[in-house]
């Protein structure tokens, strides 16, 4: 999926879930290979549906393990209200409205080369992101990203106060 144009992955993110993790950071975990057959790159852990507060920590650490993106496709609706573009890093960051459904964003670095993250719904429990998060990376994972929410019980319903 990838074209000559777009800079070489240099660093994989380590390999690691159980770090504390700071107000304003990404909980993230892409593929540490640079094999990229499988369904998806990695996935994504928002704190809530503020696209505004969640996209930006999320570039940022995408970008230094991918290099510079450009677009980012997420579902409107799954999330409070979608900007047609973000300033990240003093770096313009179009988003793009497609129904790819609420478990998938799309980033894209160069003007052809897309990785697919699985998103974990803000209210998922620990245990069960990390679950969902460890499937979507692992090597021969041929699961789409709803079933792996289904599996591993993050694709109910946030309680109700």
């Amino acid at each position: 999926m990838s074209d000559s144009g777009s800079p070489r992955v240099t660093e994989f993110l380590p390999d690691a879930v159980h770090h504390g993790v700071e107000h304003g950071t990404a909980v993230l975990r892409l593929r540490t290979t640079h094999d990229r057959q499988g369904v998806l790159d990695g996935a994504w852990w928002p704190r809530s549906r503020d696209v505004v507060a969640e996209l930006p920590p999320l570039i940022s650490a995408l970008t230094v393990y991918l290099g510079p993106l450009t677009r980012v496709g997420l579902d409107a609706g799954a999330w409070d209200a979608l900007p047609t573009r973000l300033l990240v890093d003093d770096r313009v960051i179009h988003i793009d409205s497609f129904p790819v459904g609420d478990d998938t964003v799309l980033v894209t670095r160069g003007d052809q080369d897309h990785f697919s993250l699985l998103v974990i719904p803000p209210h998922a429990t620990p245990e069960a992101a990390r679950t969902a998060m460890a499937d979507a990376v692992r090597a021969d994972n041929v699961t789409q990203a709803e079933q792996i929410l289904i599996d591993t019980g993050t694709d109910r319903a946030a309680p109700t106060a």
